[in-house]
This record gives C-alpha cells, structure tokens and sequence, in this order.
C-alpha cells in the first residue's frame, strides 16, 4: 500500500474512533458477504462496521490514546464503530454472532475503558437507552402525582368545608348576613323582671289640688 493512501486509511480510522461512543473489535472469518451486509443492517444507525487492516488499527488506536487493542488486533478483523445506543449495538452483535457462529466478539472500548469479550456481554443484557428513559420518566410521572396529590388534598378539605357551609346556610341564611344564626325561641329566652308603673301626671296633680283645699 502506497504511503500516501496508508495514511488516509489511518486517518479514517482515527475519525471513526474519535467520532463513536464506543468500539467492538470482531473476528469475521467465515461470514460470507450477505452476511455482513446482513450484520451491518441489522445494526442500523447504531453502528459502522468496518473492515480494518490490524497493523492500521493499532496505528489508529494509537494515535487516539487507546492502548490495550494489539492482543486483540489479530485475525481477519472487524470493527463496529458505535454512534448510536452502545447497549443496543451490543446486544444486535450479540445476537448476530448468536444466530452466525463465526462472527466471534474478542472485545471493545468504552469510554476509553478496554472491555473484553464478556464485558460486552453484560453490556448488552443491559437494558437500553430507551427502556431505561422510559422507566425514568414513570418514576418522574409518579413523583409528580404524589406531588400533585399532597398539593391538592387541602383544597380537597377547603372544598368539603365550604359545602357544608353552603347547605348550612340553605338553612339558615343569616349566616351569611354576618348574623350568628336565627335567635332562640321566645319561651326559652329568660323572663325579666317588671318595672313599677309610674302614676299618671293627671292622678298626681289632682292628690296636690286635695291637699290643698
């Protein structure tokens, strides 16, 4: 390989790490080429997978500050540059290589982090990106209804006290007037005692005109 298209395989290679989440190397020996067309469908928007030189990917790796790839970096190799859901990457190659023997997973990287063979594997028994947001948002719903609910139980109160004052005040509409209800019964009000009764001014003047005389 000339020089010059070395270097640009490298630097496509590069920009694939530097523009994924996360990397799963492959051995595909024996996958046929309807197969990996197969594979690269099924991995959809989450994943480039891309058939490297290893010499060109261990320069590659290098030059983007992964170490660890050379033990891994042997056979005919593959690689699944990941852009989008790194569990759902994993679990599509997980059950590629399930359904296609011959597809063998030898590792990755993620976050930097070199991952081996059953790393992935756990990664994609992970729930996805989507399932888990899902969850997220139930637990959010619930907290707002128990929020909403705590909000709303004393107007709930306020409410049941002002019908019940309304029907008290069907009954007695003084209520409402500021009175203190309809006034007791005249027979249960206590008797008050009777003021002598002054005498006439008529009857007086005449007992004077008496004496008088």
């Amino acid at each position: 390989m000339a020089r010059a298209d070395r270097n640009a395989a490298v630097a496509e290679i590069v920009e694939s790490f530097n523009d994924a989440a996360g990397a799963v190397l492959t051995e595909y020996r024996g996958l046929t080429v309807k197969e990996l067309q197969d594979l690269r469908r099924s991995l959809g928007e989450n994943a480039n997978y891309a058939v490297v030189k290893n010499t060109l990917a261990k320069i590659a790796a290098n030059q983007v500050g992964i170490s660890g790839f050379d033990d891994l970096l042997t056979g005919p190799t593959a690689i699944a540059f990941i852009q989008g859901d790194v569990v759902e990457a994993a679990k599509g190659l997980r059950d590629f290589a399930k359904a296609n023997p011959t597809l063998v997973i030898k590792g990755g990287v993620l976050d930097g982090n070199i991952l081996d063979a059953s790393q992935i594997a756990k990664l994609a028994d992970l729930e996805s990106r989507e399932v888990l947001l899902g969850k997220l948002a139930g637990a959010m719903l619930a907290s707002l209804s128990q929020a909403v609910y705590l909000l709303n139980a004393p107007l709930a109160q306020a409410a049941r006290l002002a019908g019940a004052l309304q029907a008290k005040a069907e009954e007695d509409p003084s209520i409402l007037a500021g009175g203190a209800g309809t006034p007791a019964a005249a027979d249960e009000a206590p008797a008050e005692e009777e003021a002598p009764a002054e005498e006439p001014a008529a009857e007086a003047a005449s007992d004077e005109e008496t004496a008088e005389a």
